[in-house]
This record gives C-alpha cells, sequence and structure tokens, in this order.
C-alpha cells in the first residue's frame, strides 16, 4: 500500500534547538542594537522615567560613569537626546558650543572612545514651543531651520560625534547638513536621516523622557501614517541629497514601509522601536499577560526580517547583558 502520508516533513527541519539555529535565517545580536540615552543638564541623580519602565534620565555630570557601564556591557553604539533648560524660540543651545549638545557628546565620547555616537539632530528637546525647528507666522520655517540643523550638525561634529542623524523631517535638510559638514572639514562624518518618521502616536512617553512639551502637533512636517507610497518618496529624496543610511521610525506599526525601502535602496537601513513599543512590552510584561524576554526577541528579529540592518531600541542594554 501506498504511504498517502507526503512525502515532504517541514517539521524535520525544526527537530531540535541546534538544528533551529543552524538554519535561522535572520538573527539579532547587540552588533545590530543602538541604544538611545536622555541626559539632562542640572540634574542630580538618574530619574526615572515613569511610562518607560526601566529607563532614565542621565545626570548630565554622571554621563562618564553611564558611558563607561554601557561600554563594558558591550553596546556599540549610543544615540543622545539632551533634555535642556535652557530652552528658547530657535533652540540655539543645539548649536552652542557650550551648550548641553556639545557638552554631552564631548564628555560621553571621551568617556568612551570606543562607542559610536550618534547625534540626534532636531530642536524639539531645545526649544520653548517644543517643535522641531524655527517658528514663523504659526509654522516651522523650513529653510530657516535648515540653515540651523547645519550649525548643529558642525557643533554635534566638532563636539566629537561619529554620525548625525536628522530627525526633524524637513525638506533639505540632509543637504544642508551634507555641505554644512563637508564645508567645515567634517567630509567624513555620515548621515543616517529619519528619511521615514511618521506623525505616531507611539511617541508619547518619548516626550515624557525627552521633556519637550509640545504646542500643537508636528502633522505638517512628520508624515500621515496611512501613507506608504509618501515614504519612499521620503527615502529616495534622502538618498538623492546624499544621505548614507536610512532611517523608519516607528518600528513595528511599518515593518510594510521598511521592506519597500529594503527592496529599493542599496544603502544600509535602520529602524527605531520607539518609546511607545518598548512601553507596550513593559508594561505587558509587568502583568504578566506576556514574557518580555521573548517578546523583545520576536519584535527585534520582526524588524530584522524586514529589512533592517540595524534597530534603535529601549531593550539594547538589556540585551547586551542578558543576551538572547
Amino acid at each position: 500500500m501506498v504511504s498517502q502520508f507526503p512525502m515532504m516533513r517541514l517539521r524535520r527541519l525544526r527537530s531540535s534547538q541546534v538544528m533551529r539555529d543552524l538554519l535561522a535565517e535572520n538573527t539579532v545580536s547587540v552588533n545590530d542594537l543602538i541604544y538611545p540615552i536622555f541626559v539632562e543638564e542640572e540634574l542630580d541623580d538618574f530619574a526615572p522615567v515613569d511610562s518607560m519602565p526601566g529607563i532614565f534620565r542621565i545626570p548630565e555630570r554622571k554621563l562618564d560613569a553611564a558611558m563607561k557601564e554601557i561600554a563594558a556591557a558591550g553596546i556599540k553604539a549610543v544615540m543622545t537626546f539632551g533634555v535642556s533648560h535652557r530652552k528658547d524660540a530657535t533652540g540655539s543651545d543645539a548649536w552652542n558650543r557650550d551648550g548641553l549638545l556639545a557638552r554631552m557628546i564631548k564628555r560621553a565620547k571621551d568617556a568612551a572612545p570606543g562607542v559610536m555616537l550618534i547625534s540626534d539632530t532636531c530642536f524639539c528637546e531645545y526649544t520653548s514651543h517644543g517643535h522641531c525647528g524655527v517658528i514663523h507666522g504659526g509654522e516651522v520655517d523650513n529653510d530657516h531651520t535648515i540653515e540651523n540643523l547645519g550649525k548643529q550638525s558642525v557643533v554635534a561634529a566638532e563636539a566629537g560625534a561619529d554620525m548625525i542623524a536628522p530627525s526633524s523631517m524637513m525638506d533639505g535638510q540632509v543637504a544642508a547638513i551634507r555641505a554644512a559638514l563637508d564645508g567645515n572639514g567634517f567630509g567624513n562624518i555620515p548621515i543616517m536621516a529619519y528619511s521615514s518618521k511618521f506623525a505616531s502616536a507611539f511617541y508619547g512617553p518619548f516626550r515624557a523622557a525627552a521633556g519637550c512639551d509640545l504646542e500643537g502637533d508636528r502633522k505638517a512636517y512628520q508624515m500621515n501614517p496611512m501613507n506608504g507610497r509618501e515614504a519612499l518618496r521620503e527615502s529616495d529624496a534622502d538618498e538623492a541629497e546624499g544621505a548614507d543610511m536610512l532611517m523608519v521610525k516607528p518600528a513595528m506599526p511599518y515593518l510594510d514601509v521598511l521592506t519597500q525601502i529594503r527592496q529599493r535602496s542599496l544603502l544600509p537601513l535602520a529602524a527605531y522601536q520607539v518609546s511607545g513599543e518598548y512601553a507596550m512590552i513593559k508594561f505587558a510584561a509587568l502583568a504578566g499577560a506576556i514574557d518580555e524576554h521573548r517578546t523583545v526577541r520576536e519584535s527585534l528579529g520582526a524588524i530584522k526580517r524586514a529589512g533592517a540592518d540595524l534597530i534603535l531600541s529601549y531593550f539594547a542594554l538589556d540585551i547586551a547583558r542578558r543576551g538572547f
């Protein structure tokens, strides 16, 4: 009698953990991760961010020790966000050579020279109104803002930043930053463009962490969450302007966008697992609804499978300490 059982048994290749490990199509390691950190001036001690359990604002005066701990854990790259106490209408402290942005970059780089330092390049943490640029006539002035982004980028590079990451979603920001860096002797500093950054509800906890209270919203310059083709146009434009890497932010709700960009661009591609994504996993785990470690591993694997080369994640330090 001829067996009716199928000849193809896919389970053969899942028969042991060794087999599953050998045949894993995608892997995630600490080499793939970038750790975002918040640095606050005039702060005495580490301040917990209530909406992001396990995340703290780092006092500027203790940044040296924090960076040495991050480096010792095996983290290869950090992205810096400043929590400023010197805000104004233009965010001018962000291009002040003695301001928080310059000080924290220099201090972090001096403490851990082997860790790549990526400078988030925007103004929302430094403006009194919380917008990502200069306000004229009730709207963000695109061209004035990109001029200021160029100045901020040069100050960051002078302070020791290894990479510039413009996140303000201004038209022409990559070209303006590239021209400013090249014109000041920093032609080798790469740009990681937040090319597909959506006006997302998932940023809520970040605003508490970075202290960037917002008047109004950012819908006039960040992308409509309902749009996908527009994200491809944004990425194409940034690549044409000279971006060295592209980013999709947030990550999980936009894996379709991530995959489509991966299919059309040969540039390295990053995805940002943002504060809301982090908080959902953390609070669900604290409630006993999910296994945190397995969920983090699975979510990062999905981002990698969708096409990301690098992932920005607030879980990076935990992962570096515990492994996958």
